[in-house]
């Protein structure tokens, strides 16, 4: 299973006697997984999400894993535990309203906003006019957005079941319900909006959204990559969302 010794160990008195004490060392070993997955998806929530309550519903997803884990697989566990963890994290923020009210009406004032000045100015509208006129700062505008933007993902992200997950530009999200035909034409078709809008960003834009979402970088290894610091790598990514929400509302 490619684990150095001391991991090996834990695992052979895990798999000899599950108790709590040898379930406790093997969950702490990957607790790093979990903090990490944590970390990534916290970074597209509102700041009033408590980060304990995402952190318990990755814990349930490696505990999940651990107990689920086929060790005669050619997989590893690391991998198996991330999109366990990944899942949970998902499937429970998708059964929490975790978008605060305030929020809400913000993105309907928002939506309202975009309305009223395209129909004034007969243009594509920015994050900056919108915040001009609602007497916002342009990133609270983005930040709203990205929010709201993320919550509508996690409904539109297509789901499978058999316990096999498919990558999106979201996360992983495990079901054990299979959609009906129609439904999942639906969100094919909704996810398909969001692929063809991204191809209309920039090349930057493009660029810190693959390399977050598909390849798991994080905003300051992003940064490195493309020689920006670890802000203005945040900023292009909300400017992206931004833009997205946009594209894919009309």
């Amino acid at each position: 299973m490619g684990r150095d010794t001391s991991i090996e160990e834990l695992w052979r008195n895990w798999e000899k006697n599950k108790s709590d004490d040898n379930t406790n060392q093997l969950i702490e070993n990957y607790m790093y997984l979990v903090q990490y997955h944590v970390q990534r998806i916290a970074s597209n929530l509102p700041k009033s999400v408590n980060k304990d309550d995402i952190k318990s519903l990755g814990l349930y997803g490696l505990y999940d894993a651990l107990l689920k884990f086929d060790s005669t697989r050619d997989l590893k566990f690391d991998t198996y535990a991330s999109i366990r963890i990944k899942g949970a994290i998902i499937d429970g923020l998708r059964k929490e309203d975790w978008l605060p009210r305030s929020t809400r009406e913000k993105v309907k004032r928002i939506d309202h906003a975009t309305e009223l000045l395209e129909q004034r100015f007969q243009r594509e509208i920015s994050s900056e006019d919108i915040a001009e006129y609602l007497d916002l700062s342009q990133e609270e505008v983005e930040e709203v957005i990205k929010d709201s933007f993320f919550a509508n993902l996690l409904s539109m992200e297509e789901k499978g079941s058999n316990d096999e997950f498919k990558e999106g530009i979201g996360y992983s999200i495990p079901d054990e319900k299979e959609l009906t035909p129609e439904a999942n034409i639906v969100k094919q078709e909704n996810m398909q909006l969001v692929y063809t809008a991204m191809e209309q960003l920039s090349e930057n834009e493009q660029f810190v959204l693959s390399l977050f979402y598909d390849k798991e970088l994080t905003f300051t290894e992003i940064g490195k990559v493309l020689k920006l610091t670890t802000s203005r790598i945040s900023q292009i990514h909300k400017q992206a969302i931004f833009k997205l929400r946009q594209m894919v509302s009309h």
